[in-house]
């Protein structure tokens, strides 16, 4: 049986008086497509940030297929909140999609052929060929959020982790991200952060709820009691466009309650 890539056993994080997580477990699966979803403020990019082994837990361990995270830190792909390129900086698309590559060679070693392949057969499968030669801040916000996936998946990681990938994307933009992230789940698990509700329902194979706090029942439906206890408050979610369900109708949620 194969080890999970990510578990998180009792995860605590305090920063000086205040406590950003606590006592989180969580285990991401070889095949995973998760979603974790939560206000603003909630700890979402901080669960990211130790994933990644950048914020040490105060409290708990972090394994990356059963091993510390430095060991293995260099097997997983990350995609930053959506960035922007200084307007007078000159960086082309492949340009910015080799950099993915620069930590495993050194900052500092010039590119080899086999990082020029990689780059090229990146471009290739994203359908990114066409922008290779352009410059990185004369892209839209879909094109540059490919970009940044392609990026992260040049060296070939084995997880792939995402914060906030539609944040400033139309819908359109959005559905064609996620369908990009549906087809790489085939070969690659995913765990992506969100702080919004409507665009995670029925895209993603689990949603957890997280603020400091994690909710999650290894399922996508999310419940009237998770988002209550994630938000604080009772939420109404309504559904503009595609009609999905978030919440369980509540007849249904009364049969489950014991």
């Amino acid at each position: 049986m194969s080890l999970p890539p990510v578990r998180l056993e009792g995860v605590t994080v305090r920063f000086a008086q205040s406590t950003v997580l606590e006592q989180v477990d969580l285990t991401v699966g070889p095949d995973a497509f998760m979603a974790i979803i939560g206000p603003n403020g909630g700890g979402k990019s901080t669960l990211l940030r130790v994933i990644l082994g950048l914020v040490p837990p105060t409290a708990g361990q972090v394994l990356l297929w059963g091993e510390p995270t430095p060991r293995n830190r260099q097997r997983v792909g990350y995609v930053p909140q959506f960035a922007s390129f200084h307007g007078d900086f000159p960086i082309t698309v492949a340009e910015v999609v080799g950099m993915g590559r620069s930590y495993q060679r050194g900052l500092l070693s010039r590119p080899k052929p086999a990082d020029r392949e990689a780059v090229t057969r990146t471009l290739a499968r994203l359908g990114l060929e066409e922008l290779r030669d352009r410059q990185a801040n004369q892209l839209s916000g879909g094109e540059r959020q490919k970009v940044l996936i392609a990026r992260a998946l040049c060296v070939q990681p084995e997880l792939l982790l995402l914060d906030e990938p539609t944040a400033s994307l139309d819908p359109t933009a959005s559905e064609g991200l996620f369908e990009l992230l549906a087809e790489l789940n085939r070969e690659v698990p995913i765990l992506l952060i969100s702080h919004d509700l409507t665009s995670i329902s029925g895209r993603v194979k689990t949603v957890g709820c997280l603020n400091r706090r994690l909710h999650y029942h290894g399922t996508r439906e999310l419940s009237e009691e998770m988002v209550s206890a994630t938000y604080g408050c009772p939420v109404e979610l309504l559904a503009h466009g595609l009609p999905h369900r978030v919440l369980s109708r509540h007849d249904e949620a009364r049969r489950s309650r014991p």
